[in-house]
């Protein structure tokens, strides 16, 4: 009896557990909406211009679009020959990124969020939802400073300069997160000793011998390649898909 009523107890703290980190993922979401929605009336009231126009069926068309092809971009990643298997290359944020230059920042963590959830809707979670948390997120944290800093003057210049510091801000925080919240959160959902995933690590690495060197040798080179291929992709062709989603 004192076994089934341990299975019981411990299956009650998982339910617990995960709704827990699901609520944290919800207020995030609405923290990084809002902060996205402020800046844009910022903006506008800034430069006194009417909100764009671009009529409400095309902008949920657009966004829906592009972020169908964000979805279908997270299924095909590219494995990395200096990180463990769990960090793999995508090229999703692309079209996210095209979404919010296109239609504003507000867009874009909408596209960002619409993008996860037909993941999860087609394929599931193989990570109890931290991997795809964690690709809101950091996502986030490239997308919104590359389209804030576009937004407030459209030039090609600010754009690559949006596009630089939103690497630079992924990074940083994509490192951080990892580090004090993302890994320990999996860890401590799926059970794993913490052994398990540093050892993942040193198997393409030696190097990797703690948390902090997997941040170091496996995540910031991760969050750097992935942010400057996405950039440098996303000028390339913005320019010529523009007028393709926004036109009178």
């Amino acid at each position: 009896m004192e076994k089934i009523w341990n299975a019981l107890e411990k299956f009650w703290n998982a339910i617990v557990e995960n709704l827990a980190f699901l609520g944290v993922c919800l207020l995030v979401f609405l923290l990084v909406f809002f902060l996205a929605w402020g800046f844009e009336r910022l903006n506008r009231r800034r430069s006194g211009a009417a909100p764009q126009a671009i009529s409400r069926p095309r902008y949920i068309a657009v966004l829906g679009m592009c972020a169908a092809t964000a979805a279908l971009r997270m299924f095909l990643e590219v494995p990395l020959f200096f990180a463990p298997s769990f960090y793999k290359l995508d090229f999703s944020e692309i079209p996210v990124l095209v979404c919010a230059f296109a239609m504003g920042p507000t867009a874009g963590v909408l596209c960002e969020f619409l993008k996860v959830l037909l993941k999860l809707l087609f394929k599931g979670t193989t990570t109890a939802f931290v991997g795809d948390f964690s690709n809101f997120i950091i996502g986030c944290t490239l997308v919104l400073p590359a389209s804030m800093l576009y937004c407030w003057r459209k030039t090609k210049k600010r754009a690559a300069v949006g596009l630089l510091l939103g690497t630079l801000c992924m990074t940083i925080f994509g490192s951080a997160l990892n580090a004090f919240y993302l890994i320990p959160q999996y860890v401590r959902l799926f059970g794993l000793p913490l052994e398990t995933i540093i050892g993942m690590g040193a198997a393409v690495n030696s190097a990797i011998n703690s948390v902090s060197t997997l941040v170091l040798f496996a995540v910031v080179p991760f969050n750097l390649l992935k942010g400057a291929a996405v950039s440098i992709i996303t000028l390339l062709i913005y320019k010529h898909i523009k007028p393709i989603l926004i036109r009178s």
